[in-house]
């Protein structure tokens, strides 16, 4: 499947020294430094596409967006990864609903999303692979896993023992009974009779009747949702036999990390004998005017829907990085009206002759961006050379600042 068009972006030239990347490590719950190294492995997981791109989801790849800029500005490369969900229940639910083929919706959603990512100007992956194509991969994977004795059959279907992990449930710490309250709510069974453990989880499903199917040796049927990741990350990652983990980083929103994360980092466990990543990364979730967003509510607010109506997609970054990235947060009218003020003032500000100065705004951007992403801070920094610079200061390079904030932020002003 093709990725979106490439984002230019430009060398910070002006900077010497870029500190480790720190992250917080979900699996550790503790702030860990990225090894300095050439090359990064990258994993985020994408969406399913049944419905249009929003503010969760464009919090979401922001995140990892300032993730790959960063490392990318230090001279590394960054192998990035990300899947596409394109075939599930809940596209084959909403499609059937509206009365529309599964493949057309999920192409016309792919599209949009690939519109909205050129608009936020969000550096494309290296690869983005459907789970339909990948579905090769996955029966080679559930393979694998059947030479470690962890697949069995329930009726027609194939399931993954998570029990064949030593390790389970160490990337979440979640208790046992939250595990399988979340599991419940993020399309596990853990009801189904047959299965050795109510967590164990699907990994090919036999084709249902008016549902598609692929063939494959373990019958026609369709992927589980989690194996379609560990397969993806295992070919396209490449990972190197002479590090400690799979990859550097698994990312995605904090309501991934159980079931999904935690599934496929047992998964490749079993496969490989190694942990998945060396850091687990999660955004937090995006609410609207004090409740949960999300599609059973009707409360989303979409990427497309915001260009539609003119808003700048510079506004809507400026405004997804106001608050931390990993808090949950509240989007409002306020939120995106302070974001529109904040642009139009530094917009103003990097108009002047003159400005205040700049070196040692761009030196503390690096330095915040490598501390855990706190965008919060280079927020309010911003705000304060705006400022100070439509006041008459004066010392600075203001064409120094346009490359670090579209290098570093993806702020292209």
């Amino acid at each position: 499947m093709n990725s979106w068009t490439e984002v230019a972006v430009p060398n910070v030239v002006q900077v010497k020294d870029f500190p480790a990347l720190v992250l917080t490590d979900t699996a550790t719950s503790s702030k860990k430094a990225l090894e300095k190294k050439r090359t990064y492995r990258m994993y985020v997981c994408g969406i399913t596409p049944y419905d249009a791109t929003h503010l969760g989801h464009a919090a979401t790849y922001l995140t990892f967006d300032l993730i790959n800029r960063y490392l990318r500005a230090t001279g590394a490369h960054v192998s990035y990864v990300q899947n596409i969900t394109d075939i599930d229940d809940p596209l084959l639910e909403r499609a059937n609903r509206d009365g529309v083929d599964w493949s057309e919706l999920a192409q016309q959603q792919i599209d949009l999303f690939r519109s909205d990512m050129v608009h936020l100007r969000v550096i494309p992956p290296a690869h983005y692979i459907g789970a339909v194509e990948a579905i090769p991969l996955v029966v080679q994977a559930i393979s694998e896993l059947e030479e470690q004795s962890s697949i069995y059959p329930v009726d027609s279907d194939f399931y993954f023992s998570v029990k064949k992990d030593s390790d389970f449930g160490s990337r979440s710490n979640f208790s046992q009974a939250k595990m399988l309250e979340i599991f419940a709510e993020r399309g596990g069974d853990p009801d189904r009779v047959g299965k050795s453990d109510p967590l164990d989880c699907l990994v090919w499903m036999s084709q249902r009747v008016n549902e598609p199917g692929w063939d494959s040796s373990l019958g026609k049927g369709r992927p589980g949702w989690h194996i379609e990741c560990t397969a993806i990350a295992l070919e396209y990652l490449d990972p190197s036999d002479l590090e400690e983990t799979l990859i550097d980083i698994q990312g995605g929103g904090s309501d991934l990390i159980f079931p999904h994360h935690e599934m496929c980092a047992a998964q490749a466990r079993v496969i490989t004998g190694k942990e998945l990543s060396a850091s687990y990364v999660h955004a937090g979730m995006i609410g609207l005017d004090g409740e949960k967003m999300s599609k059973s509510k009707g409360n989303l607010v979409f990427v497309s829907r915001l260009i539609a109506e003119g808003v700048s997609p510079m506004v809507i970054r400026w405004a997804l990085m106001s608050d931390h990235y990993r808090s949950d947060r509240m989007w409002s009218d306020d939120v995106l009206q302070e974001a529109h003020v904040a642009i139009d003032q530094l917009t103003a500000a990097l108009a002047q002759k003159d400005c205040a100065p700049t070196e040692d705004l761009i030196n503390s951007m690096v330095l915040a961006l490598s501390d855990d992403l706190d965008t919060p801070l280079i927020v309010s920094q911003l705000k304060s050379w705006s400022s100070l610079t439509l006041s008459g200061a004066q010392g600075g390079n203001s064409d120094q600042l346009r490359v670090a904030l579209d290098a570093l932020l993806g702020l292209k002003i």
